[in-house]
């Protein structure tokens, strides 16, 4: 029996949604929110920087187009704040304006699309998950002695 993929959240965080969409918050807050994350919402950059002095967030995530101040312009600010948890930056227009985690700050750049919440899924768990040990660091031999190794000893 094949069994199926847990879609919640592998440990609870707080994230800060930003979007000045109502529909578009919305939908992403409900959906972030089965996953078992504490979702907080800003309508704005200002919004979103002012929800930021006051609370820790795991995560945020924006959208770009905004007035007065949009995504890449909020990063910027949390950056220069010191802000090292991780953020999405979601746009409609990553491809035509070449945004990417190089040139905008984000940690990752979504391209609004018809895979969009599987995307924003996967890559908050991604980002909220613990870090996991490199392959091959577990070494049992260096837990238990070999029997063999404490006979050679005297």
């Amino acid at each position: 029996m094949r069994s199926v993929p847990s879609y919640r959240a592998p440990t609870p965080a707080l994230v800060l949604l930003v979007d000045d969409n109502c529909d578009g918050t919305a939908a992403r807050c409900s959906v972030l929110g089965e996953l078992g994350y504490t979702v907080v919402t800003a309508c704005s950059g200002q919004e979103a920087l002012k929800r930021i002095e006051q609370q820790n967030f795991d995560l945020v995530i924006t959208d770009y187009r905004m007035s007065p101040m949009d995504g890449v312009e909020l990063i910027q600010n949390l950056r220069s704040r010191n802000f090292r948890n991780p953020i999405i930056l979601l746009t409609g227009f990553a491809e035509n304006l070449g945004l990417n985690s190089e040139n905008t700050g984000a940690d990752v750049v979504l391209q609004k699309c018809s895979n969009e919440i599987s995307n924003l899924i996967r890559h908050s768990k991604r980002l909220l998950s613990p870090p996991k040990k490199p392959a091959g660091s577990y070494n049992p031999r260096k837990l238990r002695p070999h029997p063999q190794a404490a006979e050679t000893d005297s």
